[in-house]
């Protein structure tokens, strides 16, 4: 059984569980946060995974990249799936003493964000014991580039595209962090493939909680972000040090940033390597670029705020 932290990658090497030969776009940051995430896991495991980019490239009939049992439900049923697995499981157990197995969800951001979030929103109500992950590339991008609830100010998608009469998205990201902590779940956090052993211990934490937990992962797209394949990494590297996306954890309502970034670069540096963003930094977009700014930094102030209160 895998159990306690992870310190090195000597310790993960060999617990692969994906098959080479996924259909996976190159450089696709979704596949590269799943496969340290299945790395991490204790095991025996099942996996759930809502229909998304995830699905269609993990599972081209009659194939599969999956090495543990699979199941694929539709958008907005991943959550309502675990939920019964883990149930069954239970009495299961309880019938016949058999061995415990570990659940992991596996969503989208559209298949979370606005899809499938009643039924997440109900297995985290009842407390099914199953560790929820969401994925997020910020828009539809299985479906063709569509804009979501995760889709952040100012993004051009194909439903809100760079013009006349709009400059990309004109809502702000929707805080599907703060939704799930209301839920009183024991554990919460965010991660990023860039930091693969912050990320792999946040699995084993949460897989340590009798109950629902959930991790909310940034998965940088080559098709809807527009960056070379080779720079995956390097986009969610700098989604952290730009603290576009802080790197966080709520341990039964305890909040704690787990990567300070006491000196962030720009967010510039962030939006001008992409091209569904870089738009803003033109003159005439400066007063969206300056909301998203401030949604930016009004976010890492709470956040240093509720972590300073449980210091």
């Amino acid at each position: 059984m895998l159990v306690g932290e992870v310190k090195s990658l000597k310790e993960i090497y060999g617990s692969d569980l994906i098959a080479p030969g996924h259909r996976a776009c190159a450089g696709c940051g979704a596949l590269v946060a799943v496969r340290q995430i299945l790395m991490a896991s204790r095991r025996p495991l099942i996996v759930v995974s809502a229909t998304s980019c995830l699905e269609v490239t993990s599972t081209p009939y009659p194939q599969t990249m999956w090495k543990v049992p699979w199941v694929h439900l539709l958008f907005e049923n991943a959550a309502t799936a675990a939920s019964g697995i883990e149930a069954a499981l239970k009495v299961l157990s309880k019938k016949y003493g058999r061995q415990e197995h570990y659940i992991i969800a596996f969503g989208g951001d559209g298949g979370t964000f606005d899809i499938g979030i009643q039924a997440l929103s109900g297995a985290l109500e009842r407390g099914h014991r199953f560790l929820y992950v969401c994925y997020d590339n910020e828009a539809y991008m299985n479906t063709g580039i569509q804009r979501s609830g995760a889709t952040p100010l100012g993004a051009a998608t194909t439903t809100s595209p760079v013009g006349a009469k709009i400059v990309g998205k004109t809502q702000q990201k929707k805080d599907l962090m703060e939704i799930v902590v209301a839920h009183r779940v024991p554990y919460a956090a965010t991660a990023s493939p860039s930091h693969w052993k912050d990320l792999m211990n946040k699995v084993r934490k949460a897989q340590s909680y009798d109950g629902p937990t959930f991790i909310h992962v940034i998965a940088p797209c080559t098709r809807g972000w527009y960056f070379d394949p080779s720079d995956t990494i390097k986009m969610a590297r700098l989604a952290v040090e730009t603290r576009y996306w802080p790197l966080y954890e709520v341990e039964n309502g305890r909040y704690r940033i787990t990567h300070p970034v006491p000196n962030p670069k720009p967010l510039e540096e962030f939006l001008k390597v992409q091209k569904r963003l870089n738009h803003l930094l033109l003159p005439e977009n400066a007063e969206i670029l300056e909301r998203l700014k401030a949604y930016v930094n009004k976010r890492w102030e709470r956040l240093e705020r509720l972590s300073a209160c449980f210091a």
